[in-house]
């Protein structure tokens, strides 16, 4: 049995070095552990080892820094499993093309892991996915092993609260849920994640702690939708939309604010409420505020397409920068971005010439047309019919765009301290 706490003689391993997996090793070298980072991605194995980062809350010289500690390497090679004491898991859980949830990724990693197991391990899953998946799916392919969770190994749950691009709270300042198969499970995972983490939150069972999760994320994903909507009525009657979310956040109880925007993205908000929505669907419930959030939510990014439509009325061989095609701030995330998916195809369509530029994505491939980022300068501006703003990137080139564009789209309310111009229409502003 350990003991705790744990020393720098024991090693991790953490498995998938995406968004969530690669800052958590490297918070668990900070810690002081060794860690090993496993990532069948042979790309990502080449640029850790050469120090070169592919997320941008990542410098290459923090990066560096953890590599010549000597207590961080990366393989793609599972055999390391057998040496590690703890393993935590962070790989994909995306969506089927029927919107189902798809495991895939999980249950090969669990694969991989079962031979390899020794007794005392410790498996900590991070992945989003609906209630029951760590029960059901998880545990049973690690017992394969022969080994008895919960007195030879041991089986935690631990949903990933991390959020790129956000540089108001660091990970360990984030709360950690977790749980455990069984209560010795949870006091392992308890243990250890308690010398990481500021504070940690055990919960009473996976069900809870997989459902918390999805609740965050259904929490976002029905305002965020509901606010769109909003935007879009305000369109219609003339009323300033963040105008009124400004006054309303005056109030002090009863009223958190959400703003508008081009849609949701990335991995988790469009996604999570769906795995609830089919587990819900499973049981023979329907949840309709979900079903019709994620209608909406389609609805906006539609709705987009059509203003600026209208914006090029008349024009011939209209030409439109795209400010911004991740699908939030400050992050090269583009999973499920509206503007990708979307937005741009949309006026592809329709023979509208489409420019792009943003700081975290070079180049990119949409319906088979190679695209390559832009630089802004004042003379470019001049080129374009409209500059669409659909992410609000802290970057010097929207000091240029806001001065010197000719038309501009804002769906994010960046244009908000200029006040109003005829060369500026923002959603939800009531200019339609």
């Amino acid at each position: 049995m350990y003991q705790y706490p744990f020393d720098d003689s024991h090693k991790i391993g953490v498995i998938g070095l995406g968004f969530v997996g690669l800052p958590l090793a490297l918070l668990l070298v900070d810690k002081g552990f060794h860690v090993t980072g496993i990532d069948i991605d042979e790309t990502k194995i080449t640029k850790i080892n050469k120090g070169e980062t592919y997320l941008p809350d990542i410098s290459n010289e923090e990066l560096n820094s953890k590599l010549s500690s000597n207590r961080f390497h990366v393989t793609s090679d599972y055999n390391v499993v057998s040496t590690l004491d703890v393993i935590i898991i962070s790989v994909p859980t995306p969506l089927s093309e029927n919107n189902e949830p798809n495991l895939e990724f999980l249950i090969s990693v669990s694969n991989k892991l079962a031979p390899l197991i020794k007794k005392e391990q410790i498996f900590i899953l991070e992945s989003s996915t609906y209630p029951g998946t760590t029960k059901e799916i998880f545990k049973p392919i690690l017992e394969k092993s022969g080994l008895e969770v919960g007195e030879d190994i041991f089986i935690c749950y631990s949903p990933e609260r991390i959020d790129p691009g956000n540089f108001q709270f660091s990970v360990t300042e984030i709360p950690k849920l977790i749980s455990g198969v069984t209560k010795k499970c949870l006091l392992h995972g308890q243990k250890i994640y308690e010398q990481v983490f500021q504070r940690v939150v055990p919960v009473s069972s996976t069900e809870v702690a997989e459902f918390t999760k999805l609740l965050e994320n259904c929490y976002r994903f029905i305002n965020i939708s509901f606010i769109n909507e909003l935007a879009i009525l305000c369109d219609q009657l003339n009323i300033d939309l963040w105008e009124a979310i400004s006054a309303a956040s005056t109030k002090p109880y009863g009223y958190s604010p959400f703003y508008p925007g081009p849609g949701i993205g990335g991995h988790c908000i469009p996604v999570d409420p769906l795995y609830l929505q089919w587990k819900a669907k499973e049981s023979g419930y329907m949840n309709q505020f979900i079903k019709l959030s994620d209608e909406v939510n389609k609805t906006i990014t539609t709705y987009i397409s059509t203003q600026i439509k209208k914006l090029l009325a008349g024009k011939e061989n209209s030409k439109v920068l795209i400010y911004g095609v991740t699908y939030k701030k400050n992050t090269n995330d583009i999973r499920q971005s509206p503007a990708i998916d979307e937005i741009i195809p949309s006026l592809l369509k329709v023979n509208v010439n489409v420019t792009y530029t943003d700081p975290f994505i070079p180049e990119l491939n949409i319906c088979g047309e190679n695209f390559k980022s832009i630089k802004v300068t004042k003379e470019n501006l001049q080129n374009y019919d409209c500059v669409v703003i659909l992410t609000d990137h802290l970057d010097p080139s929207l000091d240029l765009i806001l001065e010197h564009a000719k038309l501009i789209y804002d769906t994010r309310n960046v244009t908000a301290s200029i006040g109003n111009s005829p060369k500026i229409i923002r959603l939800g502003s009531g200019k339609n």
